[in-house]
């Protein structure tokens, strides 16, 4: 079975990544956690323009990565185990809400080794819905692994079914900041542009007149010199959405190097991942029928390459 979700990917090492950890490249390039990175280097599925290599060992710009990801023995097995970072900001008999720090899944999926939201909430003695896939329980929406940020997971299976069409029907308030290259113009407007899987390149999405519906409105928050703080209303929910549309803009999100963000200025900044976090997150409540609102503050990464790009004039 695991041979069929074993992964292979063929990429050339962008400029801003010469002279990086082989592990730390891959990490990057592919949204792995670090040590998922160095043990598929040290298990020996890792060439660099076709020669083994060592996790230390250094990239080089125009450099080619050959990298096969093996499944783990069930990639879809949801394992307990307490994940450090994640916060519950609100818990009741029928939702959980929390803060997911970067580098965890909302679940588990094939080629990621990594933690996942649902196997911390196992760990930590949380009951969740039974509605949904197996290793997706009570799941209602997904965050990048690379994105932070507040999510409401389902408890109960009358909550999973009034959230899950809440959802569905886009009466649900999602609200993200994002730092994006340059100054969107106009500042503030409306993407609605089709997204379909990219057809080259299988763990990345693309604006595509064959694609889904999907619909993005932005708003600038602060302009600087190299980059501006984007407020993001989503209406539709698709993979990569935000990352793919502020692309085809050409302002994609800082640090974003999946979708032609300048690792240049990433570095400057001091940033690993996007930046782009869901900050708000507003709907009626499952039970009660009220309008409940939960917000997350900028996480530390993100906060530090804010406050480098106000300082650059």
């Amino acid at each position: 079975m695991s041979g069929t979700f074993t992964e292979h990917k063929v990429v050339l090492v962008p400029e801003g990544l010469a002279g990086e950890r082989v592990d730390t490249a891959i990490a990057r390039m592919f949204g792995l956690s670090r040590t998922r990175a160095a043990d598929l280097v040290s298990g020996g599925h890792v060439q660099l323009d076709g020669a083994g290599v060592a996790k230390s060992d250094r990239v080089h710009a125009g450099g080619m990565l050959d990298v096969t990801i093996p499944a783990t023995s069930d990639p879809l097995e949801v394992v307990p185990e307490i994940v450090e970072g994640i916060k519950i900001i609100h818990d009741d008999e029928s939702i959980v809400v929390i803060d997911k720090p970067v580098g965890v899944a909302v679940h588990p999926s094939p080629g990621w080794s990594g933690p996942t939201v649902v196997g911390h909430l196992a760990g930590a003695g949380f009951r969740i819905a039974t509605s949904g896939a197996s290793e997706r329980q009570g799941i209602v929406q997904r965050l990048d692994v690379g994105t932070s940020g507040v999510m409401v997971i389902c408890k109960s299976e009358v909550a999973y079914s009034r959230l899950k069409n809440a959802f569905r029907r886009r009466t649900v308030d999602k609200t993200y900041h994002a730092l994006v290259q340059g100054h969107p113009d106009p500042l503030e407007g409306t993407i609605d542009a089709p997204i379909a899987r990219h057809p080259k390149a299988d763990y990345k999405f693309t604006v595509r007149a064959d694609g889904r519906h999907s619909v993005t409105h932005y708003e600038t928050l602060e302009a600087h010199r190299f980059a501006s703080l984007l407020e993001i209303k989503l209406e539709t929910g698709r993979t990569h959405q935000i990352r793919v549309h502020m692309a085809a803009l050409k302002h994609p999100c800082a640090g974003d190097l999946t979708y032609g963000a300048d690792p240049v200025l990433a570095k400057r900044i001091e940033l690993e991942r996007q930046w782009l976090h869901a900050v708000r997150l507003g709907f009626e409540h499952p039970d009660s029928g009220e309008y409940v609102e939960f917000e997350s503050p900028y996480p530390a990464d993100l906060q530090r390459a804010l406050d480098i790009i106000r300082e650059i004039h």
